[in-house]
């Protein structure tokens, strides 16, 4: 079989974006949040934990430390007990009350808008950067990686890498248009939900089925 062309890839790539779109219409941030204070934190508690689980912690959380300041003046023993349920506590509950402490101490109490300045906060990779900058204030600077866009993703054939977030980011980058960046991870997110699971893919069903080069993989 003759290697995929990126021209060809490109058009594929955008028969896929338009089913996703008209699929997963209300996709959105599975993370519940009103301030990007709160989403900042949210994104990083969810590392290795489920959405679902953050979103039953942060309420406590949030309504005993709703901001940067508060954050940072908590004590280590109380983050740790709220965040308990989203695992790897210790080191969460250090990286939120650092990343408060430096919001207070470089921006004002502020969550920053721009890809440089979340990247000095403990806990915040691109990843997460993306996350917010898109949900919070609407800007578009890359693609969330998470685990369901580099499962998907690799089995549709848009990128080399099953694991390699940053190689993965640059490949969809190259591939997707910028005005899908933001959108494509909630359709990942929605797609690897409901037919692109892990173990058992529902290929049968799956509206990508005809576009997919690597079904069941």
């Amino acid at each position: 079989m003759a290697r995929e062309t990126l021209s060809a890839k490109k058009k594929r790539a955008a028969r896929i974006l338009s089913i996703l779109k008209t699929t997963y219409a209300g996709a959105w941030c599975t993370l519940n949040y009103q301030t990007p204070f709160e989403l900042l934190i949210s994104t990083v508690l969810s590392a290795q934990c489920t959405d679902a689980r953050v979103n039953l912690v942060t309420p406590k959380l949030f309504s005993k430390y709703p901001n940067a300041g508060s954050m940072a003046c908590a004590p280590i023993a109380s983050l740790e007990s709220i965040i308990r349920p989203t695992g790897f506590y210790h080191s969460k509950a250090k990286a939120i009350k650092e990343t408060s402490l430096t919001l207070v101490k470089n921006f004002g109490g502020r969550v920053p808008d721009d890809m440089a300045s979340l990247l000095t906060l403990r806990g915040v990779a691109r990843k997460t950067a993306n996350i917010v900058l898109f949900h919070a204030f609407g800007k578009t600077s890359g693609i969330a990686v998470d685990t369901h866009c580099m499962r998907i993703s690799y089995r549709l054939g848009f990128t080399s890498s099953r694991d390699k977030q940053n190689k993965i980011e640059r490949e969809l980058m190259t591939l997707l248009p910028r005005n899908s960046w933001g959108m494509y991870t909630n359709f990942m997110v929605s797609h690897g939900r409901k037919f692109c699971q892990a173990r058992k893919p529902d290929c049968a069903h799956c509206p990508l089925n005809k576009l997919c080069p690597k079904r069941g993989v």
